[in-house]
């Protein structure tokens, strides 16, 4: 087949092109949404998101299958595995506080009581009101408890070494920097729970998936970000890294950090999260972590281009109704009433104003994580054909939601706290 330009006649491009022309349109639309964010009413995911579903519109128009979840999980799992690394590394990076319980005493309440109250409720309407068995209603808990380190750079703290870093916006950025590695013990819960007889797993699931991979995790991320930190200032020092190359750090620290992670068997997001704490520790006043942290939040900024739009274009009329009304309600319930009601319990008698509670409590905002969870678990085939298709597109539904009503509050919210 010759090329376009060698054959004979007029010819018309084909989707690919198309594709092409498509993505820099889009790519140049998210330069000027992140330009012009902070003036604006709304973030620039709601942007993005809106350009997926032009695409998914434009992929029926023209005959052509978007992604599906099924038959494409692991590709959804890969793509969302390495937005969701390079955020919580970055987020790592940008908590400056002292690793004390005081001041940490405001993530431990979201992680040790609004994640597990949240999972239980989840599950509790999942099993009870859509119907859904013991193992799906965990699982479509678990996915949907953590909080998104992608989608959340609003309402948490700002870049390294910034001096305002108000209690809500820490106990957000590290709540979400956190969750998204912890929330995995449940999601095998209820892998567990949907393919095993019997309670006998129960102690194998402690050992090796909670008590195990919790500690190798933070081991391997805080000896790696400590040790890379070390490294990295050895080698500026015989100026054998430069300064303007700091950018890439983020990608081969992440990269090395998770893979590692992952190869003995812990969890790589929470050793992504873990490394990026210690690096910073390494030289709390080194300019170098600016650029650093600069590099990892361009590509977080393009990853989360990438895969709102990639997810928002899977978006169809058949998969919208496969919730049901009941999926559909958990949208409001988890949002406006199970999120608000845990972060209230389990800030009773903190010392934050009514205000920062309600602040925190509203921006629970679910996103890229949620999608690598339900890919992993569509991945191992446990659950019936008809449990994932709910989970995945009730997964959708809050997600989209998340991203448009926490996107047009975020900024509005954030000048009146």
């Amino acid at each position: 087949m010759f090329p376009r330009a060698a054959a004979s006649g007029f010819e018309l491009g084909d989707l690919y092109v198309l594709g092409l022309a498509f993505a820099g349109v889009a790519l140049l639309v998210a330069v000027v949404a992140l330009s012009r964010e902070a003036e604006r009413a709304f973030t620039s995911a709601i942007v993005y998101l809106a350009f997926g579903v032009i695409a998914a519109l434009a992929l029926t128009v023209f005959g052509s299958e978007p992604l599906d979840p099924q038959d494409d999980a692991e590709l959804i799992e890969r793509l969302t595995e390495l937005g969701v690394i390079i955020a919580l590394f970055g987020a790592g990076l940008r908590l400056d506080r002292a690793l004390r319980w005081s001041e940490w005493s405001s993530t431990v309440r979201l992680i040790g009581l609004v994640m597990p109250l949240t999972i239980g409720a989840v599950a509790l309407f999942a099993g009870t009101a859509m119907g859904l068995s013991l193992g799906a209603a965990v699982i479509l808990g678990a996915v949907l408890a953590p909080t998104d380190p992608v989608l959340a750079n609003e309402v948490q703290v700002g870049p390294p070494g910034e001096p305002d870093e108000s209690e809500p916006h820490f106990a957000l950025a590290s709540e979400a920097g956190l969750n998204d590695g912890l929330a995995f013990p449940f999601v095998l819960l209820g892998l567990f729970i949907a393919a095993e007889e019997g309670s006998g797993w129960l102690a194998e699931w402690v050992a090796a998936d909670v008590v195990y991979a919790i500690a190798v995790a933070c081991a391997i991320g805080a000896a790696a970000g400590l040790g890379l930190g070390e490294l990295a200032s050895w080698l500026r020092e015989r100026e054998s890294l430069r300064p303007e190359l700091d950018a890439y750090l983020a990608i081969a620290i992440v990269l090395m950090v998770y893979g590692t992670t992952e190869l003995v068997g812990a969890y790589g997001f929470l050793a992504a999260f873990v490394s990026g704490l210690a690096f910073r520790r390494h030289e709390q006043r080194g300019e170098h972590h600016e650029r650093v942290h600069g590099g990892a939040v361009t590509i977080e900024n393009v990853s989360e281009l990438a895969l709102v739009m990639l997810l928002g274009s899977t978006i169809t009329l058949t998969g919208l109704a496969e919730p049901g009304l009941a999926g559909w309600l958990l949208v409001p319930l988890l949002l406006l009433l199970i999120r608000p009601s845990a972060t209230a319990l389990a800030f009773a008698g903190s010392r934050l104003s009514r205000r920062e509670r309600l602040f925190v409590g509203w921006f629970g905002i679910r996103g890229i994580g949620s999608f690598y969870y339900v890919a992993v678990v569509l991945g191992t085939g446990v659950l019936t054909e008809a449990e994932e298709l709910t989970i995945y597109w009730t997964v959708v539904a809050c997600v989209a939601a998340s991203i448009v009503v926490h996107g047009v509050s975020s900024a509005s919210a954030t000048r009146r706290l």
